[in-house]
């Protein structure tokens, strides 16, 4: 067993409830963990043989390219589309998080968290 970690994909998207949201957008923060046998791999040195990460990150960018009114909608997108279309994923964690959001206060930002297991 192993883990493939993508930490810090940054996107401007547009999500959110408020009408301004929908049209200037935000910054976002994705990290993003896999869980799979990578043992095979490990020894082949093959890329046909592990995760691929382009092939992740391509997932979370088409999904967060998508408005979403809850950034848990957004979550549950991505972890759908890793089990949908990577079979060696055993397991998924997917943090969304809005930087600097508009909550009238001084909050760096706010992230929703899923996991999820095949």
């Amino acid at each position: 067993m192993g883990k493939i970690r993508l930490n810090n994909i940054r996107v401007h998207a547009n999500h959110g409830c408020l009408k301004e949201e929908a049209i200037i957008g935000s910054d976002y923060r994705v990290d993003l963990e896999v869980s799979a046998n990578l043992s095979g791999p490990a020894e082949s040195d093959r890329l046909s043989e592990t995760v691929d990460y382009v092939h992740l990150n391509r997932i979370v960018k088409e999904e967060m390219s998508i408005k979403s009114n809850l950034l848990e909608h957004v979550a549950k997108r991505v972890l759908n589309r890793i089990f949908d279309e990577i079979n060696d994923v055993d397991s998924a964690e997917v943090s969304v998080s809005k930087l600097n959001p508009p909550i009238m206060g001084d909050v760096e930002s706010v992230s929703v968290i899923l996991e999820a297991k095949r």
